[in-house]
């Protein structure tokens, strides 16, 4: 039996701009998904946890975090791309403070004494996250959810129980999380691994950008070519992703679950199915049961079709507590191509696997 934590943004509604991408329906498909499923009402709910801000600020300088309030209270725009509302502090503040709660409860369940059950993780954060740099934010981003989520597990007091030494990030989404890499890229505590289509925005992610300092070796991009489906993302997940887990041995893994590789997809050109997806949370899932006591938490980042955004959320869920998934979208009309092999070869030669 599975056990599943979720957390869900009460109030997030208020940070929205009427015509924008990222709007509260994002969140919501996947919460209407989970309840005619028959899932959402089975499993707990984790609140936020209150973080002080001088916690946020190993995540966010002091300077950033001030503006950001400032703009709140203005609902200002931070670039072109990311609006604020009078709501949007508050809400960006809880959303990282319940990534983090969703966190805690995966990582200090002692599966031992559970009785064999496995404590996973899933939240449905909004707004998202990755890519939110050190010192701004940007592509939609307030805050880095799943960056003050690692941290909280590295380093804030845990009530107790130890700290995480070694953590995974595997980034699934449409877009390179250039503020996740940002914020982690000269440390070796924090493996970043992530898929993304390229060319395409924020422009970063590609094959050199390997770490630096002490960080060096533990930054791994996967920059695929427009056209990349199941075929070059279960290559890359068994030739790359868990030969590199299993080098690094991480405590417990954290995936920023963007569903916009999807090929419904409006602001991409990726060929990932909803079955796909369900693939690669599987490969994650099971590595995780055998490796690191079956920690692992989904962190929801980009997605922007409500048809590709229950079925991927569906499927994640559905690999998390181990049930079938039958694709309601299926294939795209466009055959993959094949470029994406090219990406795998240079990366294996890369790393040496």
């Amino acid at each position: 039996m599975n056990n599943l934590v979720l957390f869900y943004p009460q109030g997030h509604q208020a940070h929205s701009i009427a015509g924008h991408p990222e709007r509260p329906e994002r969140i919501e498909v996947v919460r209407r998904t989970l309840v005619e499923a028959g899932i959402w009402g089975q499993y707990l709910k984790v609140s936020p946890q209150v973080l002080p801000l001088e916690f946020l600020y190993t995540i966010h300088s002091p300077r950033y975090l001030e503006s950001l309030k400032a703009s709140c209270e203005d609902g200002a725009y931070l670039d072109e791309d990311t609006y604020t509302t009078c709501e949007s502090w508050q809400i960006a503040l809880n959303v990282a403070g319940g990534t983090a709660a969703a966190a805690y409860e995966v990582w200090r369940a002692d599966n031992s004494i559970q009785g064999g059950q496995n404590i996973r993780g899933f939240s449905l954060s909004r707004p998202p996250g990755h890519h939110a740099e050190r010192d701004r934010g940007m592509g939609f981003c307030l805050m880095n959810n799943i960056a003050v989520a690692v941290q909280f597990l590295i380093s804030y007091p845990l009530s107790g129980i130890r700290n995480a030494k070694r953590v995974a990030i595997v980034d699934l989404d449409l877009h390179h999380g250039n503020g996740t890499q940002n914020i982690f890229y000269d440390r070796d505590d924090v493996l970043y691994i992530s898929t993304h289509q390229s060319p395409l925005y924020p422009g970063t992610g590609g094959l050199s950008d390997v770490g630096s300092g002490a960080g060096l070796g533990y930054t791994l991009n996967l920059p695929f070519p427009p056209g990349t489906g199941d075929n070059g993302y279960r290559a890359a997940m068994d030739e790359i992703i868990l030969p590199k887990l299993g080098q690094f041995r991480p405590e417990i893994i954290l995936v920023s679950a963007g569903f916009d590789p999807h090929w419904r997809d409006p602001l991409g050109n990726l060929q990932l199915t909803a079955s796909g997806y369900g693939m690669l949370i599987g490969s994650l899932v099971d590595w995780a049961d055998e490796n690191c006591q079956s920690r692992i938490v989904l962190v929801m980042e980009g997605g922007y079709d409500s048809k590709a955004i229950s079925a991927c959320a569906l499927a994640s869920v559905s690999a998390l507590i181990d049930i079938p998934f039958q694709d309601p979208i299926g294939p795209s009309p466009r055959p993959e191509g094949k470029s994406w092999q090219t990406v795998v070869r240079q990366a294996k030669e890369i790393w040496q696997l």
